[in-house]
């Protein structure tokens, strides 16, 4: 439901969940950790389907997804958008950054990439600038994707929950694609250019994307946008140490008192049994009351029974 009443404060937050399946647990505590955070800090908290992927959006999903976030609980501001219905401003964006000669057409298939960082001895799979030199005009359209050519620097933040991290994007990540051959704008850029479009100052969201944020500030860096604070919580993974997922088939949230609770401990918080609460209205404005991201505990992930 759209909370229209809500007056706008400096801080904006986001929740943006892809539409190829059902909200499961995972997704359940970011949204949690980003909405709390939002509105402990008297801020706006908006909703975003990232849809940019077609190819892997299950149909009536986000419907699903929207269903439970307002069974939960969980009120937004202003109204959703997807990123299928902006594709201008990501290829405006595209052309800034073909504009700085930075950008450049790979034929690179997976494997390659793979057998040539075995072969040069490459680590994690890095790309090794094979196609740096080509010129697109030379190579027929559908057969290339756009990377973007990184520099040796290192970018860092302090991360909220994370604390300090650093990535040189020249060693550690190599230059990445910004444009799949498929004709898909990347998530890279498409999250960059989302965030900037809906003026987000803060980003609470999944340690999974920790390593993707230098990249995202590179990204930033290039087409003048301002850097968001980020907060990155723990994945919960299950006692095979998997992470809760679609891939891993993880069970749809039901968004009963008692998994919210479940959500509100595992994030760090000391919230009371759920028997406690009146009703699910009591559990949030205890929740937002009380929030402490501080608490959220530091690390990559943790177990989880549901």
């Amino acid at each position: 439901m759209i909370k229209t009443n809500f007056k706008r404060k400096k801080y904006r937050g986001r929740f943006a969940p892809s539409p190829s399946g059902e909200l499961h647990f995972g997704s359940l505590l970011a949204a949690m950790a980003s909405y709390t955070d939002a509105r402990h800090n008297k801020g706006d908290w908006l909703l975003r389907i990232d849809d940019i992927d077609q190819a892997r959006v299950i149909n009536n999903s986000d419907k699903h997804i929207l269903s439970t976030l307002e069974h939960c609980g969980f009120e937004w501001d202003e109204s959703i958008t997807y990123q299928s219905q902006y594709l201008e401003h990501y290829q405006e964006a595209l052309e800034r950054l073909n504009q700085t000669e930075l950008t450049y057409p790979c034929t690179c298939s997976r494997k390659q990439i793979k057998e040539m960082s075995e072969n040069m001895d490459i680590k994690n799979g890095i790309y090794p600038g094979t196609c740096r030199n080509k010129n697109k005009h030379n190579i027929p359209k559908n057969t290339y994707a756009i990377r973007l050519k990184v520099p040796v620097e290192q970018f860092s933040f302090n991360d909220h929950i994370q604390g300090d991290y650093s990535q040189n994007l020249a060693q550690d990540v190599g230059d990445f694609v910004v444009y799949r051959r498929d004709n898909v704008f990347s998530y890279q850029l498409s999250v960059v250019v989302d965030d900037f479009q809906s003026k987000i100052s803060h980003i609470v969201r999944g340690y999974d994307l920790l390593d993707s944020t230098p990249k995202q500030m590179y990204l930033q860096q290039l087409l003048d946008y301002p850097k968001p604070q980020y907060a990155h919580i723990p994945l919960a993974v299950t006692q095979d140490n998997l992470k809760l997922s679609k891939l891993s088939h993880a069970k749809k949230v039901t968004g009963n008192l008692e998994t919210l609770v479940l959500a509100a401990q595992f994030l760090g918080q000391k919230v009371p049994d759920s028997k406690d609460f009146d009703n699910k209205d009591d559990f949030w404005q205890y929740l937002v009351t009380y929030w402490d991201i501080n608490k959220v505990p530091r690390m990559e992930k943790q177990i989880i029974m549901v």
